[in-house]
Protein backbone atom coordinates (compact mmCIF):
# COMPACT_ATOMS: atom_id res chain seq x y z
CA UNK A 1 0.00 0.00 0.00
CA UNK A 2 2.60 2.32 0.79
CA UNK A 3 4.23 2.07 -2.61
CA UNK A 4 1.05 2.43 -4.25
CA UNK A 5 0.29 5.63 -2.11
CA UNK A 6 3.81 7.07 -2.85
CA UNK A 7 3.49 6.27 -6.67
CA UNK A 8 -0.07 8.39 -6.68
CA UNK A 9 0.96 11.25 -4.81
CA UNK A 10 4.45 11.26 -6.76
CA UNK A 11 1.68 11.52 -9.79
CA UNK A 12 -0.08 14.32 -8.67
CA UNK A 13 2.21 16.44 -6.16
CA UNK A 14 5.24 15.81 -8.27
CA UNK A 15 4.56 17.75 -11.05
CA UNK A 16 5.21 21.94 -11.71
CA UNK A 17 1.93 23.89 -10.82
CA UNK A 18 0.40 26.57 -13.19
CA UNK A 19 1.11 29.06 -10.94
CA UNK A 20 0.69 31.62 -14.46
CA UNK A 21 -1.28 31.23 -17.53
CA UNK A 22 0.06 31.98 -20.78
CA UNK A 23 -1.01 35.20 -21.51
CA UNK A 24 -1.41 35.22 -25.57
CA UNK A 25 -3.67 32.57 -27.13
CA UNK A 26 -2.65 29.69 -29.67
CA UNK A 27 -2.28 30.55 -33.14
CA UNK A 28 -5.24 30.03 -35.90
CA UNK A 29 -3.84 26.50 -37.08
CA UNK A 30 -4.74 24.80 -33.66
CA UNK A 31 -8.17 26.69 -33.19
CA UNK A 32 -8.46 25.28 -37.02
CA UNK A 33 -7.71 21.81 -35.92
CA UNK A 34 -9.78 22.03 -32.42
CA UNK A 35 -12.90 23.02 -34.58
CA UNK A 36 -12.44 19.74 -37.17
CA UNK A 37 -12.18 18.23 -34.20
CA UNK A 38 -15.50 18.83 -32.73
CA UNK A 39 -17.18 18.69 -36.39
CA UNK A 40 -15.61 15.66 -37.05
CA UNK A 41 -16.21 13.95 -33.79
CA UNK A 42 -20.60 14.67 -35.22
CA UNK A 43 -20.39 12.43 -38.35
CA UNK A 44 -23.01 9.22 -38.54
CA UNK A 45 -22.59 5.77 -39.29
CA UNK A 46 -22.61 3.89 -42.19
CA UNK A 47 -20.21 4.51 -45.23
CA UNK A 48 -20.72 8.13 -45.55
CA UNK A 49 -20.19 8.73 -42.00
CA UNK A 50 -16.92 6.96 -41.84
CA UNK A 51 -15.69 8.88 -44.87
CA UNK A 52 -17.41 12.35 -43.01
CA UNK A 53 -15.57 11.51 -39.80
CA UNK A 54 -12.27 10.42 -41.07
CA UNK A 55 -12.01 13.12 -43.84
CA UNK A 56 -12.17 16.33 -40.85
CA UNK A 57 -10.33 13.74 -38.37
CA UNK A 58 -7.94 13.64 -40.42
CA UNK A 59 -7.40 17.48 -41.53
CA UNK A 60 -7.60 18.58 -37.92
CA UNK A 61 -4.72 16.24 -37.11
CA UNK A 62 -2.83 17.30 -39.75
CA UNK A 63 -3.56 21.20 -38.50
CA UNK A 64 -2.51 19.72 -34.83
CA UNK A 65 1.06 18.27 -36.24
CA UNK A 66 1.68 21.75 -38.50
CA UNK A 67 0.65 23.99 -35.28
CA UNK A 68 3.24 21.13 -33.46
CA UNK A 69 6.18 21.75 -35.98
CA UNK A 70 5.58 25.51 -36.40
CA UNK A 71 4.37 26.90 -33.10
CA UNK A 72 5.27 24.47 -30.17
CA UNK A 73 8.63 22.86 -32.07
CA UNK A 74 8.15 19.88 -30.28
CA UNK A 75 8.70 16.61 -32.12
CA UNK A 76 6.94 14.22 -30.04
CA UNK A 77 3.64 16.62 -30.44
CA UNK A 78 4.57 16.28 -34.26
CA UNK A 79 5.03 12.70 -34.31
CA UNK A 80 1.49 11.65 -32.83
CA UNK A 81 -0.34 13.96 -34.71
CA UNK A 82 1.16 12.87 -37.98
CA UNK A 83 0.86 9.11 -37.14
CA UNK A 84 -2.68 9.85 -36.62
CA UNK A 85 -3.29 11.95 -39.60
CA UNK A 86 -1.85 9.04 -41.69
CA UNK A 87 -4.35 6.46 -39.80
CA UNK A 88 -6.86 8.60 -40.79
CA UNK A 89 -5.68 9.03 -44.53
CA UNK A 90 -5.18 4.99 -44.66
CA UNK A 91 -9.00 4.68 -43.25
CA UNK A 92 -10.30 7.10 -45.43
CA UNK A 93 -8.98 5.44 -48.84
CA UNK A 94 -10.00 2.27 -47.20
CA UNK A 95 -13.57 3.15 -46.95
CA UNK A 96 -13.51 5.04 -50.33
CA UNK A 97 -12.64 1.65 -51.81
CA UNK A 98 -15.09 -0.17 -49.91
CA UNK A 99 -18.33 2.47 -51.05
CA UNK A 100 -17.23 2.21 -54.58
CA UNK A 101 -16.97 -1.14 -54.55
CA UNK A 102 -20.88 -1.43 -53.36
CA UNK A 103 -22.15 -0.43 -56.65
CA UNK A 104 -24.80 -2.43 -58.60
CA UNK A 105 -27.02 -1.84 -61.31
CA UNK A 106 -30.09 0.97 -61.69
CA UNK A 107 -32.70 -2.18 -60.69
CA UNK A 108 -31.18 -3.24 -57.49
CA UNK A 109 -30.40 0.43 -56.43
CA UNK A 110 -33.67 1.00 -57.01
CA UNK A 111 -35.11 -1.97 -55.19
CA UNK A 112 -32.63 -0.91 -52.34
CA UNK A 113 -33.90 2.17 -52.38
CA UNK A 114 -37.17 1.65 -52.00
CA UNK A 115 -37.29 -1.65 -49.82
CA UNK A 116 -34.05 -1.98 -47.56
CA UNK A 117 -32.78 1.54 -47.44
CA UNK A 118 -35.92 2.44 -45.58
CA UNK A 119 -35.48 -0.84 -43.14
CA UNK A 120 -32.16 0.35 -42.17
CA UNK A 121 -30.14 -2.04 -44.03
CA UNK A 122 -26.68 -1.18 -45.18
CA UNK A 123 -25.09 -1.55 -48.42
CA UNK A 124 -22.59 -4.33 -47.11
CA UNK A 125 -25.78 -6.61 -46.15
CA UNK A 126 -27.23 -5.72 -48.86
CA UNK A 127 -24.70 -6.90 -51.12
CA UNK A 128 -24.56 -10.30 -49.49
CA UNK A 129 -28.43 -10.22 -50.31
CA UNK A 130 -27.55 -9.27 -54.28
CA UNK A 131 -24.70 -11.86 -54.23
CA UNK A 132 -27.10 -14.73 -53.48
CA UNK A 133 -29.10 -14.08 -56.36
CA UNK A 134 -26.65 -13.65 -58.65
CA UNK A 135 -27.06 -10.06 -59.13
CA UNK A 136 -29.20 -11.11 -61.99
CA UNK A 137 -32.85 -9.67 -62.99
CA UNK A 138 -35.01 -12.23 -64.83
CA UNK A 139 -37.67 -11.27 -67.63
CA UNK A 140 -40.68 -12.74 -67.80
CA UNK A 141 -42.83 -11.94 -70.98
CA UNK A 142 -46.11 -11.17 -70.85
CA UNK A 143 -48.68 -14.05 -71.04
CA UNK A 144 -45.71 -16.45 -69.95
CA UNK A 145 -45.96 -18.38 -66.81
CA UNK A 146 -43.81 -17.57 -63.53
CA UNK A 147 -45.53 -21.18 -62.27
CA UNK A 148 -48.48 -23.60 -63.00
CA UNK A 149 -50.73 -25.10 -60.70
CA UNK A 150 -49.87 -28.36 -59.62
CA UNK A 151 -46.80 -28.98 -61.93
CA UNK A 152 -44.11 -26.13 -61.24
CA UNK A 153 -41.77 -27.25 -57.90
CA UNK A 154 -41.07 -25.11 -55.05
CA UNK A 155 -37.56 -24.56 -55.49
CA UNK A 156 -36.81 -20.40 -55.37
CA UNK A 157 -38.07 -17.57 -53.57
CA UNK A 158 -38.71 -14.24 -55.97
CA UNK A 159 -39.25 -10.82 -55.65
CA UNK A 160 -41.34 -9.02 -58.37
CA UNK A 161 -39.26 -5.58 -59.62
CA UNK A 162 -41.77 -4.63 -62.24
CA UNK A 163 -44.88 -5.14 -64.15
CA UNK A 164 -47.95 -7.32 -62.67
CA UNK A 165 -48.37 -10.79 -61.97
CA UNK A 166 -51.69 -12.33 -62.38
CA UNK A 167 -52.53 -15.33 -60.11
CA UNK A 168 -55.13 -17.70 -60.49
CA UNK A 169 -56.45 -21.42 -59.15
CA UNK A 170 -58.26 -23.57 -61.68
CA UNK A 171 -59.01 -21.24 -64.32
CA UNK A 172 -60.67 -18.35 -61.59
CA UNK A 173 -58.78 -15.47 -60.49
CA UNK A 174 -57.31 -14.64 -56.86
CA UNK A 175 -55.48 -11.88 -57.03
CA UNK A 176 -52.54 -9.68 -58.08
CA UNK A 177 -49.28 -9.03 -57.56
CA UNK A 178 -47.14 -5.90 -57.66
CA UNK A 179 -43.82 -4.30 -57.71
CA UNK A 180 -41.76 -5.08 -54.25
CA UNK A 181 -44.25 -8.12 -53.62
CA UNK A 182 -42.87 -12.01 -53.61
CA UNK A 183 -44.11 -13.80 -55.99
CA UNK A 184 -44.18 -17.17 -53.96
CA UNK A 185 -44.28 -16.20 -50.28
CA UNK A 186 -46.83 -18.23 -49.01
CA UNK A 187 -45.33 -21.31 -50.90
CA UNK A 188 -42.26 -20.45 -49.72
CA UNK A 189 -43.61 -19.95 -45.81
CA UNK A 190 -45.93 -23.06 -46.49
CA UNK A 191 -42.42 -25.67 -46.47
CA UNK A 192 -39.37 -26.47 -43.59
CA UNK A 193 -35.83 -26.20 -45.44
CA UNK A 194 -35.95 -30.42 -45.92
CA UNK A 195 -39.49 -30.31 -47.43
CA UNK A 196 -40.37 -29.99 -51.25
CA UNK A 197 -43.67 -29.05 -53.02
CA UNK A 198 -45.43 -27.93 -56.11
CA UNK A 199 -47.37 -24.70 -56.53
CA UNK A 200 -50.84 -25.30 -55.75
CA UNK A 201 -51.85 -21.84 -57.96
CA UNK A 202 -50.70 -20.46 -61.81
CA UNK A 203 -48.75 -17.47 -61.62
CA UNK A 204 -49.24 -15.62 -65.46
CA UNK A 205 -47.45 -12.35 -66.67
CA UNK A 206 -50.02 -9.71 -67.55
CA UNK A 207 -47.10 -7.42 -68.73
CA UNK A 208 -43.55 -7.99 -69.11
CA UNK A 209 -42.10 -8.44 -65.99
CA UNK A 210 -38.72 -8.06 -64.04
CA UNK A 211 -37.87 -9.98 -61.28
CA UNK A 212 -35.43 -11.07 -58.64
CA UNK A 213 -34.75 -15.05 -57.98
CA UNK A 214 -32.98 -16.56 -55.19
CA UNK A 215 -32.52 -20.19 -54.95
CA UNK A 216 -33.88 -22.12 -52.26
CA UNK A 217 -31.18 -23.97 -50.95
CA UNK A 218 -28.21 -21.56 -51.64
CA UNK A 219 -30.80 -18.67 -49.80
CA UNK A 220 -31.06 -21.31 -46.85
CA UNK A 221 -27.12 -21.42 -46.54
CA UNK A 222 -26.99 -17.39 -46.61
CA UNK A 223 -29.61 -17.65 -43.67
CA UNK A 224 -27.44 -20.19 -41.87
CA UNK A 225 -24.42 -17.75 -41.54
CA UNK A 226 -26.51 -14.31 -41.44
CA UNK A 227 -28.97 -14.65 -38.54
CA UNK A 228 -30.16 -11.18 -39.63
CA UNK A 229 -30.89 -11.17 -43.22
CA UNK A 230 -32.80 -14.50 -41.72
CA UNK A 231 -35.29 -12.27 -39.28
CA UNK A 232 -35.53 -9.59 -42.21
CA UNK A 233 -36.42 -12.18 -44.67
CA UNK A 234 -38.92 -13.60 -42.14
CA UNK A 235 -40.29 -10.10 -41.77
CA UNK A 236 -41.00 -9.43 -45.28
CA UNK A 237 -42.11 -12.55 -46.37
CA UNK A 238 -44.51 -12.60 -43.39
CA UNK A 239 -46.04 -8.88 -44.23
CA UNK A 240 -45.98 -9.99 -47.83
CA UNK A 241 -48.40 -12.83 -46.83
CA UNK A 242 -51.00 -10.35 -44.63
CA UNK A 243 -50.89 -8.38 -47.69
CA UNK A 244 -52.20 -11.53 -50.57
CA UNK A 245 -54.53 -12.59 -47.63
CA UNK A 246 -56.05 -9.03 -47.41
CA UNK A 247 -56.21 -9.33 -51.15
CA UNK A 248 -58.46 -12.24 -50.71
CA UNK A 249 -60.63 -10.60 -48.45
CA UNK A 250 -61.35 -7.61 -50.03
CA UNK A 251 -63.09 -10.28 -53.05
CA UNK A 252 -65.23 -11.40 -50.48
CA UNK A 253 -68.86 -10.40 -49.44
CA UNK A 254 -71.22 -11.85 -46.77
CA UNK A 255 -73.72 -10.03 -48.49
CA UNK A 256 -76.08 -6.98 -47.47
CA UNK A 257 -73.10 -4.84 -47.64
CA UNK A 258 -71.75 -7.02 -45.24
CA UNK A 259 -67.97 -7.75 -46.40
CA UNK A 260 -65.91 -10.80 -45.18
CA UNK A 261 -63.00 -9.55 -42.61
CA UNK A 262 -60.58 -12.62 -42.07
CA UNK A 263 -59.47 -11.15 -38.23
CA UNK A 264 -63.39 -11.51 -36.89
CA UNK A 265 -64.05 -14.52 -38.25
CA UNK A 266 -67.14 -14.95 -35.93
CA UNK A 267 -68.31 -11.82 -36.58
CA UNK A 268 -71.22 -12.31 -39.40
CA UNK A 269 -72.31 -15.28 -37.69
CA UNK A 270 -73.65 -13.20 -34.98
CA UNK A 271 -75.02 -9.91 -36.75
CA UNK A 272 -76.37 -12.57 -39.22
CA UNK A 273 -77.40 -15.78 -37.43
CA UNK A 274 -79.89 -17.04 -40.27
CA UNK A 275 -76.86 -16.99 -42.19
CA UNK A 276 -74.63 -20.41 -42.25
CA UNK A 277 -71.46 -20.44 -40.18
CA UNK A 278 -68.59 -19.22 -42.37
CA UNK A 279 -65.05 -21.14 -41.79
CA UNK A 280 -62.96 -19.86 -44.74
CA UNK A 281 -59.81 -21.06 -42.43
CA UNK A 282 -61.12 -24.97 -43.23
CA UNK A 283 -60.22 -24.10 -46.77
CA UNK A 284 -57.12 -21.80 -46.59
CA UNK A 285 -54.11 -24.64 -46.40
CA UNK A 286 -51.19 -23.83 -44.92
CA UNK A 287 -49.61 -23.69 -47.75
CA UNK A 288 -51.83 -21.49 -49.66
CA UNK A 289 -53.05 -18.64 -48.10
CA UNK A 290 -54.05 -17.55 -51.65
CA UNK A 291 -56.56 -19.78 -52.08
CA UNK A 292 -60.42 -18.81 -52.36
CA UNK A 293 -62.53 -19.44 -49.05
CA UNK A 294 -64.89 -22.35 -50.54
CA UNK A 295 -67.90 -22.00 -49.53
CA UNK A 296 -68.25 -18.24 -48.79
CA UNK A 297 -69.86 -17.24 -52.29
CA UNK A 298 -72.81 -19.23 -51.04
CA UNK A 299 -73.35 -16.56 -48.69
CA UNK A 300 -74.47 -13.94 -50.61
CA UNK A 301 -77.66 -16.22 -51.60
CA UNK A 302 -78.64 -14.99 -48.36
CA UNK A 303 -79.29 -11.51 -49.53
CA UNK A 304 -82.57 -12.95 -51.87
CA UNK A 305 -84.41 -14.30 -48.57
Amino acid sequence: MGENASFWESLIYAHPTCTTWKQEAEGSIYHLASILFVVGFMGGSGFFGLLYVFSLLGLGFLCSSVWAWLDVCAADIFSWNFILFAICFVQFIYVTYQVRSVSFDREFQELYSALFQPLGISLTVYRKIVLCCDAEVVTLEKEHCYAMQGKTPIDKLSLLVSGRIRVTVDGEFLHYIFPLQFLDSPEWDSLRPTEEGIFQVTLTAETDCRYVAWRRKKLYLLFAKHRFISRLFSILIGSDIAEKLYALNDRVHVGKGFRYDIRLPNFYHVSLPETPPVQPSHHLQRGSPRRKPAGVTNCSSFSTQ
